[in-house]
């Protein structure tokens, strides 16, 4: 039998499975096929090559190893309380095991005066050390077998019906002794070598049933590798072909509209990261081929203005622009400045979103199709079949990481020849994961700010200095300045024992009252044209405080605000504090964000704060962010095309990541169609991955 079919094998029919273990398998850990069940990596090992005495057990080591023999095996306390008690005695003193569940069976399975091992995590009650539900054998039985023995992760219900670790230990084992398991090898043999020389079974029988740390080590840079490796191969080619066959409209000219809005209405002098991303961006555009490039920058770096220089340049040589933006409140946002900006050009700007009345929409989208329409604003609607443009030169996409990738291609395909990309994102992106996520892209930085802005002072406080804060937002107010207050519900939720935003509202309202003090509010489950009003009011400056919810984490800018209080703020993400805190800092004034938070913190919380009042860096913020969320909760697997990654981690090992990188692009430099017969197993794997669309993780 074929490897891939045999891997395709339901997993039910492995020796030890059957239909009820089979269904608990497919239903609680996703476990479908004997290639899933390989898949189903360790998530830690324990060595359970040393046994320790008695005496030397203590809380601070992770887990022990005893021998030793048992007695006054006994049932303590009813009902909850209930639980069955042993004790176990070595030479050098003894201990007590303790059991609260399977009570009756753990109690018939055990014989007083027998010799047991013992495994589990010592703690300390009441004085006496005890080990609650240790793994137990007979000593007599007992193997020692590897130094090294894997853990594998489960469910309570899986393990209530039999399915704990061990039990997944031993059916993989039962996989690995299958004959019909044949692995073929996906990478060449230069890769094999470089990696360490260990081949793709072998690792994997590594990974489940290692003989030792150091043959662990190997197998798991073997595996971590390889899928860093196809997952970069992948990203690579894709950006090639798009460069050799995808060729894109080319802009020769930088004409008058751009050089009249440098000259007469540029609003200041842009920042020399801002002129250099402008050259890399003209580059692009006169070279033949589409554009795909991303422009990071952190908030208030002036992304916008470097956008619409870029839009001018499509505008000059005769074609239109776009710029979708994932929220109305972004997209209005967008389609105000650009309307500010360009108020004494020639240049037709319009916006189009769902709320764009019908008559309205009509009339917009015959003036799109004649090409009266230079630039068009939107969110989601831009992509509908109705809106067709006259020649479409350059789109823009605002926070690029919430669109899917087939809603971008939507966009592409409203021309023939498809237009060029300019993606920005104000959240910034380790370098890492930019290296995965956007890997077919072309990166450039705006990493200075304007002139001007100062630094947001961030300071934390405890719910026990709230007047203090009061005290202080009455003397910001009292300068003429505005304050946001942000709270992270719309209502009240008793399990999380949050503050809501109304409740927030009508206790500011009583602390700051009319006629002295104006407040309003802002939620998402608001009417439109009510939070257009709240917000408009919050713009001219006829409210003092404005109390939200995180629909102002982008899109408004209101130079006049000068604090951003953020309540519950260990409730929040970094990346959102950060972009929160992004609101503020807009004017010449100097601004402030204060972090309101319970006594109670816990260590990524803690972090978090800590990170904030520390430093105003985006992407040490986003750095402290991957490592401690994870790339998936980071970017939104589902939005920004993450693969999972059974092996590597995109944080741990970096390193790996960019030797991978490195080593694709060698290979594809020195055969760029895979022709070469000594590269037959990656050409191979490749088509595997391609024809089945899936992640490079899955075994052939």
């Amino acid at each position: 039998m074929p490897a891939a079919s045999f891997l395709e094998t339901p997993i039910e029919f492995l020796k030890g499975v059957g239909p009820q273990r089979g269904e608990l398998l497919r239903e609680e850990l996703g476990i479908a096929t004997f290639g899933d069940l390989l898949l189903y990596i360790p998530f830690r090992y324990v060595d359970r090559s040393r046994i320790y005495m008695v005496r030397e057990a203590n809380e601070e080591l992770p887990h022990v190893q005893l021998r030793g023999v048992l007695s006054g095996i006994r049932t303590v306390g009813e009902k909850r309380g209930r639980r069955l008690v042993a004790t176990f005695k070595d030479d050098t003193g003894s201990i007590e095991l303790v059991w609260f569940k399977g009570i009756r069976w753990v109690q018939s399975a055990l014989k007083e005066g027998q010799e047991y091992i013992v495994f589990g995590k010592v703690t300390a009650f009441r004085g006496k050390l005890n080990m609650a539900h240790p793994e137990v054998e007979l000593a007599a039985t007992w193997e020692s077998g590897a130094a090294l023995q894997p853990v594998y992760s489960t469910t309570e219900k899986a393990a209530a019906k039999g399915l704990n670790g061990r039990s997944i230990g031993k059916l993989t084992r039962a996989l690995l002794e299958q004959p019909e398991l044949l692995l073929p090898e996906t990478l060449n043999k230069e890769l094999v070598q470089w990696t360490g020389g260990m081949g793709r079974q072998e690792a994997f029988r590594q990974i489940h049933l290692p003989e030792s740390a150091q043959a662990l080590a190997a197998a798991q840079k073997r595996l971590k590798f390889e899928e860093l490796f196809y997952l970069q191969l992948q990203l690579i080619m894709q950006k090639r072909l798009v460069q050799q066959e995808v060729k894109g409209h080319v802009f020769e000219a930088v004409g008058d509209l751009l050089n009249r809005f440098y000259k007469e209405h540029l609003p200041f002098e842009p920042t020399e990261a801002q002129k250099r991303v402008v050259r890399e961006i003209r580059k692009d555009l006169g070279s033949g081929m589409q554009m795909n490039r991303l422009v990071q920058g952190d908030v208030g770096s002036g992304k916008t203005l470097v956008a619409l220089l870029s839009m001018l340049i499509a505008l000059d040589n005769g074609f239109q622009a776009a710029l979708m933006a994932p929220t109305e409140i972004l997209a209005q946002q967008h389609f105000n400045t650009l309307s500010t900006l360009l108020k004494d050009m020639p240049v037709e700007v319009r916006l189009l979103t769902g709320s764009t009345k019908t008559a309205e929409r009509k009339s917009l989208l015959t003036a799109l199709r004649t090409g009266h329409i230079g630039i068009l604003v939107g969110t989601h609607a831009l992509l509908e079949e109705a809106v067709q443009f006259e020649q479409l030169g350059l789109v823009v996409i605002d926070e690029q990481h919430r669109f899917g990738v087939a809603q971008r291609a939507r966009l592409w395909r409203k021309n023939q020849v498809p237009p060029h990309v300019l993606v920005m994102t104000a959240t910034p992106i380790p370098r890492t994961l930019a290296m995965t996520v956007y890997g077919d892209l072309d990166v450039s930085v705006i990493d200075e700010l304007p002139p001007g802005r100062k630094p947001v002072k961030t300071v934390h406080r405890f719910d026990s200095s709230r007047n203090r804060m009061f005290a202080f937002l009455e003397q910001e107010i009292g300068k003429g300045r505005q304050v946001y207050v942000v709270y992270p519900l719309i209502e009240g939720s008793e399990k999380l024992d949050l503050k809501d935003v109304t409740d927030g509202f009508e206790s500011i309202s009583r602390r700051f009252p009319l006629p002295k003090y104006a407040v309003s509010i802002v939620h998402g489950r608001m009417p439109q044209e009510a939070k257009d009003y709240e917000m408009d009011r919050f713009k001219r400056g006829e409210t003092d405080i404005l109390v939200a919810t995180t629909v102002i984490e982008v899109g408004v800018d209101v130079p006049n605000a000068s604090v951003m209080v953020i309540e519950n703020a260990e409730r929040f993400g970094l990346s959102q504090l950060h972009q929160l805190r992004g609101r503020v800092g807009r004017g010449a004034e100097q601004s402030f964000c204060i972090l309101m938070t319970g006594n109670e913190l816990g260590n990524d919380a803690r972090t978090r704060i800590a990170t904030m009042v520390r430093t105003n860096d985006g992407f040490e913020i986003a750095e402290t962010d991957l490592r401690l969320r994870g790339p998936g909760d980071l970017m939104g697997t589902q939005q920004s095309g993450l693969p999972k990654l059974y092996m590597a981690d995109l944080v741990q090992d970096a390193d790996l990541l960019q030797q991978a990188r490195a080593a694709a692009k060698r290979l594809l430099d020195a055969d760029p169609q895979l022709q070469d017969g000594a590269n037959a197993p990656v050409s191979a794997t490749l088509r595997t991955i391609l024809a089945e669309k899936a992640v490079w993780g899955k075994i052939s």
